[in-house]
């Protein structure tokens, strides 16, 4: 994956985008397998790489999110599953120009390609590394546990190209009711583990966050390798899910860089705005993912601006590889 950002607009509508027919009834409705897969989601501008413009102002149209850019296509050749039931989920990314399946990838953090699977609500979410057979099709074991409409991100970088994450739509059958997005705050628990989020997201320009591991009260300061780093940050803007991936300042070896308990983070946000943020790190030998909830300020802050409680906490969903 690419370090920086990659953000993506999601434009249309979820009932046009999607053949969903939703029950009505206490808030909670049926979703039908009879679903289309979208055609190709607008096509927002964006710079090479699918970052922001560099620098101070508005963040340029964020892009990565689209099924279709830069003369590639995300083919999710099954776009629809069953709540709670195992599904081998297989796509392809297509040459346009050729219609055939790309099989040449640059390996980026030790994977050729990483697939993001994260609800429509933000409350699920998970990091997966399928596997690629030699015809480039892809394929993951995936189990969605309710029942609602998720966004799956392909991310990678095609060998002699640069880095792209094309996204495509997946639902999940059966009774549905929307869960809210959690509140903020600046700590959050997973799996026995504290981690704890300081500083802010500002749009149009550079941010620092740190996020700190600690367990039982103590610091943890052995914090394991994971794809290269100690730790990855993913973040999704809510309501049209766009994307952002950014890996941490340093790497492991490179005789600066200590294995926590502080994981730090440059970012800019494409806009003013709330985000869902995951973090995931390694430790005793097992990845564990911590969520947030942040909001964006104002991107006109000034540098001296004291810093506001930016974080924002949330349950933790099942993360699997």
């Amino acid at each position: 994956m690419n370090t920086g950002l990659r953000i993506t607009a999601y434009a249309a509508a979820l009932a046009a985008a999607f053949g969903i027919a939703y029950g009505v009834g206490g808030g909670v409705g049926e979703i039908s397998l009879r679903t289309e897969s979208a055609a190709h989601d607008g096509h927002a501008g964006a710079t090479p790489g699918g970052k922001p413009a560099a620098g101070p102002g508005p963040a340029a149209a964020p892009g990565g999110l689209q099924t279709s850019e830069r003369g590639y296509t995300l083919d999710l050749r099954i776009p629809a599953v069953t709540a709670g039931r195992k599904t081998d989920l297989r796509f392809a990314v297509v040459r346009d120009a050729t219609g055939r399946p790309l099989t040449a990838y640059r390996e980026e953090h030790t994977k050729e390609l990483h697939l993001i699977i994260a609800s429509r609500d933000l409350t699920h979410y998970q990091h997966l590394h399928p596997t690629r057979a030699a015809d480039g099709t892809w394929s993951a074991p995936l189990t969605l546990p309710r029942a609602g409409v998720y966004r799956a991100f392909a991310d990678f970088t095609p060998d002699g190209g640069e880095g792209l994450t094309l996204g495509a739509d997946l639902t999940a059958s059966g009774a549905y009711a929307p869960a809210p997005l959690p509140a903020p705050a600046a700590t959050t628990e997973v799996d026995g583990y504290q981690v704890s989020l300081r500083g802010r997201l500002s749009p149009g320009r550079d941010s620092a966050l740190t996020l700190g591991v600690t367990r039982d009260g103590k610091p943890v300061r052995d914090l394991q390798p994971y794809l290269g780093a100690y730790g990855h940050l993913v973040a999704l803007r809510s309501g049209d899910l766009g994307y952002l991936h950014v890996h941490p300042n340093g790497e492991p070896g490179d005789g600066r860089t200590r294995p926590g308990p502080d994981i730090s983070f440059t970012t800019t946000a494409p806009s003013t705005g709330t985000y869902r943020l995951f973090l995931d790190f390694k430790h005793a030998g097992r990845v564990h993912t911590a969520a947030f909830t942040v909001r964006a300020g104002r991107p006109a802050e000034r540098p001296d601006t004291p810093a506001s409680p930016a974080p924002e906490s949330g349950e933790h969903s099942g993360h699997r590889h």
